[in-house]
């Protein structure tokens, strides 16, 4: 493996670029508690490393909406097909976060290649990130449901890897969710921590901490350019 600077940004697309916090009020209005949100956000994170450790797959978006009928069932809530419908297209539509634009233009500006790196499967009608209006700083988008593994399966951050033809070593990964960044780092990977409300970096001996934390995009785009440029 070639020691090389990162020279490629891998970005995570929900929470990271896309704000999930759009899919609140369906929350709120279900549960009574935009709170529950972040509930649902767990399990299906939880579910999905579960699913990728045990064999079978379904897609992200399949998984979500099994999640929050089961929050419906936990919570004696009734959820019905137009809450189903609701939810997946506000997970197909959400804006991006208002620092999104300025972070990318600073890291395209110094020279870093740009692309993305989603558990959401690819959607033959509607691109989130065309719909939230930056999918043109992006050279390549990739999905998980290429190889049936989610993030932080190792599988995923090698076939990025290859898909590009560039070592692990010249990629960051940049991500809300340190679970991502971990994964990523397994395989040689940089990681960057952009720290958005309700994510943290995870303080424990032995474990890979990103090279740069910080909270928003521009903030770890200054520190990458530092770094590496």
């Amino acid at each position: 493996m070639d020691a090389v600077k990162p020279s490629v940004c891998v970005f995570d697309v929900n929470e990271t670029l896309l704000d999930i916090e759009f899919i609140a009020p369906l929350f709120e209005r279900l549960f009574g508690d935009r709170k529950a949100m972040r509930e649902w956000f767990g399990q299906l994170i939880l579910y999905s490393e579960a699913m990728t450790l045990s064999g079978p797959y379904v897609t992200f978006f399949t998984l979500g909406q099994g999640v929050l009928k089961m929050l419906g069932t936990i919570h004696n809530v009734s959820i019905t097909e137009a809450d189903i419908d609701e939810l997946r297209t506000r997970m197909l539509t959400m804006p991006a976060h208002a620092d999104v634009p300025t972070g990318l233009k600073q890291l395209k500006d110094a020279g870093f290649r740009l692309v993305t790196c989603t558990n959401s499967p690819p959607d033959p009608q509607t691109s989130p990130l065309k719909h939230a209006g930056i999918d043109g700083w992006f050279e390549r988008s990739f999905s998980i449901d290429r190889v049936r593994r989610f993030k932080p399966a190792p599988q995923v951050y090698h076939m990025v890897a290859e898909e590009l033809n560039v070592p692990p070593s010249a990629i960051c990964m940049v991500a809300a969710h340190v679970w991502d960044t971990i994964g990523a780092q397994s395989i040689g990977c940089s990681g960057a921590l952009i720290a958005r409300p309700g994510n943290a970096a995870l303080p424990v001996n032995g474990l890979p901490q990103p090279q740069v934390v910080g909270p928003d995009l521009p903030a770890v785009a200054t520190q990458m350019i530092k770094l590496w440029r």
